[in-house]
């Protein structure tokens, strides 16, 4: 259920500027280096293996298999 009503009319400059306060973030990336090429990813994610057609083979985090997709 809803919270109690307003007490009271916020201004429309209070409103605007606590919402201004949102910001969104960066995506951070990690960069690795596999069979020569720099690679970018995103950390603490399952990231997908392909073969050398570009086949999705199954999921790898921390070099190890997690999942088959």
């Amino acid at each position: 259920m809803a919270g109690n009503p307003p007490k009271r009319k916020v201004s429309r400059s209070n409103t605007r500027s606590r919402r201004a306060q949102w910001k969104a973030a960066p995506i951070t990336l990690t960069a690795t280096v596999e069979n020569g090429k720099t690679v970018y990813s995103r950390p603490h994610q399952a990231k997908v293996v392909t073969d050398s057609q570009g086949t999705e083979l199954f999921l790898e985090y921390k070099g190890r298999k997690v999942a088959d997709v």
